[in-house]
Formats: C-alpha cells, sequence, structure tokens
C-alpha cells in the first residue's frame, strides 16, 4: 500500500496544496511553523479519520475559512481507492470513498494501515497513563472495526453517566436510570478489555526481540496490561464502587482507567528508567507497531516520522532508518544535513515555507 497523491483546501495553514509522492520515502524540510507536521496530520486523517494532534475537526480548518476539503489518492494490491473528506465548522465530517459517501466513519477502518512516529512519542513511557491509553486506542481503532464502534459507545455511555452522577444531587429520583447505564458501560468496556488483552499479549511477543537487538542485547523488555479492573469482575466492581462514584460525581471503575507498564530487566522504566531508556522503549514500541501491523492484516503500513531524529541519538537514529525497509515513509525535519550520512535513500524532497511545499 502507498499514497499516490494529496490535495488540500483551507486545511490548517494551506489555502491549496496539490501533492504527488514517491512510494519510497518522502522528506518534507523548512523552518519550524511553515506546515510540514500538517502535511503528515492531513495523510494521517484521511487514512483513519483521526487526528493525532486535536479530537476537534473544526481546528484543522483554516483560520478565517467555513470549510476544509482534503483529497487523498491510494493503491492497495494494485486497486486504486480515492478518498474524500470534507469539514465544515459545526458539523460532522463527510467522507467518502472512490464518490462514494459512506455513513460511519468505521468504514474507512482497514482501508489503509498507518504508523505515526513524532517526538511526543518519545514520551508515552513517562507520561501519564492518558497518552498510553491513547496509544491503544489509536493503534486497535486501525485494525478492529468492533472495537472502533464500541469505543465510540463505551465513550459515550462514560459521557452520560458521569452527567447522570453530577445530577443526581438534584434530581435523586432518576437513581433508577443508573442501572442502565451501568449495564452499557460493561457491555461496552468488556469488548475494550478484551481486545486489549488480546493486542498487548502478541504487541509483547514482538517487541522482546526488536528491543534486545536495540540495546545490544544487555536489555530484556516486558510490557504488561494493567487492567483496571478485569473482564469477569467489572459488573461487580461497577456495582461495589456507585458510592464512592455517586461521592466524587465520577465513574472510577472501567478500561478508561488502564495502563500499560514497561519493564526493562524487571525494573519499571516509567518511574525509574533513564532517560535513554525510555527513548529505547518508545523507538521499540513504534517498531513492533509496524510489525503487528503487517502481521495482523498483511499489509506494509505508511511510516510517519515527524521531527523525531533530532530527538534521537546518532546510534538509536541509525537503527530505526535502517528498520525503515521498503516502507513508504514520510519524513519532516528542519534540514537536509539530517539526512547526510542517512542510510535511507530518500526519493523525493519538498521544501515547505509558509504553508506552500515546492518540489526540489
Amino acid at each position: 500500500m502507498y499514497i499516490s497523491t494529496l490535495k488540500l483546501d483551507h486545511f490548517r495553514n494551506y489555502g491549496s496544496l496539490d501533492l504527488e509522492f514517491s512510494a519510497g520515502a518522502n522528506l518534507f524540510y523548512g523552518d519550524n511553523a511553515q506546515g510540514k507536521t500538517n502535511i503528515l496530520e492531513a495523510v494521517y486523517f484521511c487514512g483513519t479519520t483521526r487526528s493525532h494532534r486535536t479530537a476537534r475537526d473544526s481546528e484543522m480548518i483554516c483560520f478565517g475559512a467555513q470549510e476544509a476539503h482534503l483529497r487523498m489518492e491510494m493503491k492497495k494490491k494494485s486497486v486504486d481507492y480515492r478518498i474524500d473528506m470534507h469539514l465544515k465548522a459545526g458539523r460532522a465530517k463527510g467522507i467518502a470513498i472512490n464518490g462514494v459517501a459512506i455513513r460511519k466513519a468505521q468504514e474507512l477502518i482497514g482501508l489503509g494501515h498507518f504508523v505515526f512516529f513524532s517526538p511526543e512519542d518519545l514520551g508515552i513511557i513517562k507520561n501519564g497513563p492518558a497518552q498510553r491509553r491513547r496509544f491503544l486506542d489509536m493503534e486497535l481503532c486501525q485494525l478492529d472495526k468492533i472495537y472502533v464502534s464500541s469505543l465510540a459507545g463505551y465513550n459515550k455511555v462514560l459521557l452520560q453517566r458521569n452527567r447522570l452522577l453530577k445530577d443526581l444531587s438534584f434530581r435523586p429520583e432518576d437513581m433508577g436510570t443508573l442501572d442502565v447505564w451501568d449495564e452499557q458501560l460493561v457491555r461496552y468496556g468488556s469488548v475494550l478489555i478484551r481486545s486489549r488483552e488480546r493486542f498487548v499479549e502478541r504487541l509483547r511477543e514482538i517487541i522482546r526481540p526488536i528491543h534486545s537487538k536495540l540495546s545490544g542485547g544487555r536489555e530484556e523488555m516486558e510490557i504488561g496490561y494493567e487492567k483496571n479492573v478485569p473482564v469477569d469482575a467489572f459488573a461487580e466492581g461497577v456495582r461495589k464502587s456507585r458510592d464512592k462514584d455517586l461521592l466524587l460525581k465520577s465513574t472510577g471503575r472501567g478500561p478508561h482507567r488502564d495502563d500499560l507498564s514497561f519493564l526493562v530487566n524487571g525494573v519499571d522504566i516509567r518511574k525509574y528508567g533513564s532517560q535513554g531508556q525510555q527513548r529505547s522503549a518508545a523507538l521499540s514500541l513504534k517498531l513492533a507497531e509496524i510489525e503487528l501491523v503487517k502481521e495482523s492484516t498483511g499489509d506494509i503500513p505508511v511510516l510517519l516520522l515527524d521531527d523525531v531524529l533530532s530527538e534521537l541519538d546518532t546510534g538509536r537514529q541509525h537503527y530505526l532508518l535502517d528498520s525503515i525497509g521498503q516502507i513508504q515513509t514520510f519524513i519532516t525535519c528542519t534540514g537536509l544535513e539530517e539526512y547526510a550520512d542517512s542510510p535511507v535513500q530518500i526519493d523525493r524532497i519538498f521544501q515547505v515555507t509558509e504553508g506552500c511545499a515546492i518540489r526540489k
């Protein structure tokens, strides 16, 4: 699978943009705040219906405009696909595949697969559990349509349940409706927990040899899934925490409080790891993600590298670039000198300046 073209109208800082890509490595260079990341965001958004930076579609519309259009063409197993996205302030996004509108965003899931690696991802180990849950959700949403619908259902139920917990202080007569939301919370949440269990189990197996090689055989890495509540105890856990939930006016049990653990030679590097260990673990995680997509789908994902080389030392830079192989890659950087000694052949170069990308 590879992306062949991208057209943008009033997306972020681009009034109009029309690009053709190589099936190999595509490099975008320029000063900061010129729009390099916006191109990668547009590719990821067209492929997944999600931005890696914001949950609000309206934030991606060019300042002063009322709507934005994106068109991405891709080829998968000798079949051509065209994805059109329409964003309009105050409305749900419109999506079409080969000119045919789709009703639900999850209908796009599985058409393409993307791995996004940015400097923020280097903090996935040391930052809070919300970022690690986001990693789980973003990867599983590309692999499993049932997970997408269950996550949407769970988030909606969680929002309604928390709202009810706040309102019950003023409307105690609505207490009976809490049982309905509890049942839905468990139903949707159980799907998320089981899917995360399977995902982490396979990811654990893939990441061990990757991290061992990255560390020169000095480190053994283990990933753990820290469930807030097991599936078979979920309903009972929600019931037992009801009094506390009413007091705090928030739902305390469920996969929205899950976390991932990362042990290197038995040490929890979230708390006790050096910055180098944490960055190596994050790099291993992304490389394992690529292999998991290949294994799960039989497809090769598109790799999006947003200015990550400047955040890695020379050894990790070369390990990452050596691992890219035949993957179509989109790379952003501030200067071409970063790739002067790169083992990766750069097939197409674009200079990005003030919302304008020119092929060099």
